[in-house]
């Protein structure tokens, strides 16, 4: 693939989102106060990543409903799903999955699973990870409906789960799951236990197939990076891109856990904060 001497000039720009509480409404999981970046993003070929907490199942119909043709990063950087054609190269590491070349990072479901029961018998407190609740119970507790909630529960590399008691148990939870060698973070209504991956890394990897695919493998600065969340679980990847985006929560705030060099906080809760972010980056980019 052959470059012009503007494309020499300018940099290119690559976004990754997160999805819940940022591009998507927190309580009707609505996208449609972000249209007007989407439509301005789609129109000057700039990639849009989803990097979500989400199950592969989750995000499947959110990419239709989105136009979304892109690979997209499920479960706390869990994997990667890339479709087929998107880079003209073989990926490192990458297996058939579905209609998916997947690049894996994350520990195998099951094995979460198993972790979290030892630690609820380690801890003596109950426990409630996604794969104890009922269809019934997680639509009770996201708001999702029911066709939604199914497909949340079909995890490949990550348990949401609830802790019964006070902070010093939660404290004591996370302990345990790091001295077994996983890690744990926080997204907007679960704690998530996950292996050794987590959505910067998983976006670091995809940044490295786009300079590839844009032969830029030798030009550092020749692709700017934008990340947008709304919660701690987000915080690897507001590290590792160059323009990490802090949107507001449905109360107003911002999550004061988050502290990053060089952080924009988006003037608006979740798509609205987004939409402000991402029209006003292109303008200083135009």
């Amino acid at each position: 693939m052959s470059i012009t001497f503007e494309d020499l000039m300018m940099p290119r720009y690559l976004v990754f989102t997160d999805l819940d509480g940022c591009l998507l409404d927190s309580q009707t999981y609505s996208f449609e106060a972000a249209r007007p970046a989407l439509e301005r993003l789609q129109a000057s070929h700039i990639p849009v990543v989803l990097v979500s907490s989400k199950t592969r199942a989750e995000i499947e119909p959110l990419r239709q409903q989105l136009n979304h043709q892109g690979p997209f990063i499920v479960e706390n950087g869990g994997a990667v799903f890339v479709p087929p054609g998107t880079f003209d190269f073989p990926l490192d590491r990458a297996r058939r999955r579905s209609t998916y070349h997947a690049i894996e990072f994350g520990t195998p479901y099951a094995m979460l699973r198993d972790v979290l029961k030892q630690i609820e018998e380690a801890v003596d407190t109950p426990l409630i990870g996604f794969g104890d609740l009922s269809i019934d119970e997680i639509m009770e507790l996201t708001g999702l409906p029911r066709e939604a909630a199914i497909r949340a529960k079909l995890r490949e590399y990550d348990e949401p789960y609830l802790v019964q008691g006070p902070d010093t148990i939660a404290t004591e939870v996370c302990r345990q799951i790091i001295t077994r060698g996983l890690q744990w973070a926080k997204g907007g209504r679960f704690f998530h236990l996950t292996g050794l991956n987590n959505k910067g890394q998983a976006a670091l990897a995809l940044l490295h197939c786009y300079k590839r695919q844009w032969n830029l493998d030798g030009s550092p600065d020749a692709v700017e990076t934008v990340g947008i969340g709304d919660s701690l679980n987000d915080l690897p990847l507001l590290l590792a891109v160059d323009h990490p985006v802090l949107v507001q929560k449905p109360d107003g705030s911002y999550d004061h856990e988050i502290d990053v060099p060089q952080l924009i906080h988006a003037p608006g809760i979740g798509p609205v904060g987004w939409n402000h972010a991402i029209l006003k980056l292109l303008k200083l980019a135009a």
